[in-house]
């Protein structure tokens, strides 16, 4: 078990909850639309948010920009530690360093001594792109790549422990997959900080998704991990949806209704696409009106193949055939439904 390090009023690592994290993709120094972002990620679930801090004036705007804000402000931080000192001084909840590119270890220290002041912790973010190579080293060595973006944590982490300064999250990010699943778990195995899991750089939506899902999904199932963000080239909504849904797929958070669903084929003689849609949009505003706590396992099978199976197994379920489907609770039948009514049905059962 890692060690717990709070950040504002939330806890990461420990048992704590997996945290989710995403950063806002607006210039810093314009407070309207930051705020706006962040509001919007709120809104969607995420925990906690980070905002690029690449001058002093980005800094100044964080105090007013938490009075916005109800969620942990992440101060991101490179080239120049006094931005951080700055970040802290105008409340940021918590701060990146990144060892690439402030490595001075008088500055190091000098960062430590404020956060310690103001009780914010520092997240030590390796990330593949940035780290010091040694000459003779390669990127296409997974296990050297790797070792060195454990070796600069670790030595960044020392000088940290120096200044008695202990409240200390990490991140060890690549753009490859492998490399960054070798450096998490080679981490863990030498440290009990808590990790802050991602693969940098993941690129577009459509692919992002996959990488961000295995990488963070292997480490998830081998207890590696307190904090995840997945970082996609899209809107910062997208990486708080994609992380719920890797939490939500291990069982780790939930967030909503499982829905089963097959994929269709020859078969199915319902619009199934059409209906599937259609009822996670309306159960996901049923449920915000409703504010539920507890989703069931919902299963909407397009024909009489898996669909009776899978439709007994769920909490809720239908099975379709021709312009109508038989609906299951518990693994009852409770009646035939036509298709025109499935939504309501399926959303009036599942309370």
């Amino acid at each position: 078990m890692t060690k717990q390090v709070r950040v504002g009023k939330l806890k990461i690592g420990g048992r704590a909850p997996i945290l989710i994290q995403s950063m806002t993709k607006t210039d810093t120094r314009d407070v309207a639309s930051t705020s706006r972002q962040i509001r919007e990620l709120e809104k969607v679930g995420c925990d906690l948010v980070r905002v690029a801090v690449k001058d002093f004036q980005a800094a100044s705007a964080i105090k007013k920009i938490k009075k916005c804000m109800k969620i942990p402000l992440v101060a991101d931080i490179h080239f120049d530690h006094r931005l951080a000192i700055a970040a802290i001084e105008n409340g940021a909840d918590k701060i990146r360093l990144n060892p690439g590119n402030i490595h001075k270890e008088e500055q190091i220290i000098e960062v430590a001594r404020a956060a310690k002041a103001r009780k914010v912790p520092i997240r030590v973010g390796v990330n593949s792109g940035s780290v010091i190579k040694m000459p003779h080293v390669t990127g296409h060595d997974l296990r050297i790549s790797a070792g060195l973006m454990v070796n600069s944590a670790l030595d960044y982490i020392k000088i940290l422990e120096r200044a008695k300064f202990y409240d200390i999250i990490v991140s060890l990010k690549a753009s490859d997959v492998l490399t960054t699943v070798r450096a998490y778990k080679r981490f863990a195995q030498k440290s009990r900080y808590p990790v802050h899991l991602g693969i940098t750089a993941a690129g577009p939506i459509s692919t992002g998704l996959v990488k961000s899902a295995i990488g963070i999904g292997v480490l998830l199932l081998e207890g590696v991990g307190d904090t995840i963000r997945v970082s996609l080239t899209g809107h910062p909504c997208e990486e708080v949806i994609a992380a719920k849904n890797i939490l939500q797929a291990l069982g780790l958070r939930i967030f909503g209704p499982e829905i089963i669903s097959c994929p269709t084929c020859g078969r199915c003689q319902v619009d199934l696409i059409k209906i599937v849609n259609g009822f996670e949009k309306s159960y996901t505003l049923y449920a915000k009106r409703h504010t539920l706590k507890r989703f069931p396992r919902i299963a909407i099978m397009g024909c009489e193949v898996n669909g009776p199976g899978e439709a007994k197994d769920a909490d809720i379920g239908i099975a379709f055939g021709k312009g109508t489907g038989v609906l299951f609770k518990k693994g009852k039948v409770i009646k035939r439904i036509k298709t025109k009514d499935v939504i309501r049905e399926l959303i009036a059962h599942s309370s």
